[in-house]
């Protein structure tokens, strides 16, 4: 059974940073892609970050582009999300998931393009 748990969120003043983890389980993690995705109150879940399986690509959204960095480290089953210069309109619950085939060579930005979805972590971003 594969599981996906994110952790690292909180409560931060803007400009401020933050790094959220995602650990996953239960599959071989070194040759899926990761994403990033979030999701703020009334809106749609949106893509953040994404990494290949090997970390060869990365791609973030042009909101966060400059700002946030996603890295993974295969020997942790861990990939993560660090996020730097925070602004209020990145408060949001963010999700980690897998991608939904392995060996991708290319970053997905589509929730359909991933599977195995965690709970979330909340982000919030407020003086």
């Amino acid at each position: 059974q594969v599981q996906v748990v994110e952790s690292g969120g909180g409560l931060v003043q803007p400009g401020g940073s933050l790094r959220l983890s995602c650990a996953a389980s239960g599959l071989t993690f070194s040759i899926y892609g990761m994403g990033w995705f979030r999701q703020a109150p009334g809106k749609e879940r949106e893509f953040v970050s994404g990494i290949t399986w090997n970390g060869g690509a990365t791609s973030y959204a042009a909101s966060v582009k400059g700002r946030f960095t996603i890295s993974r480290d295969n020997a942790k089953n861990t990939v993560y999300l660090q996020m730097n210069s925070l602004k209020p309109e990145d408060t949001a619950v963010y999700y980690c998931a897998t991608a939904s085939n392995a060996f991708y060579a290319r970053v997905g930005i589509r929730t359909g393009e991933y599977r195995n979805w965690g709970q979330g972590t909340q982000v919030t971003v407020s003086s």
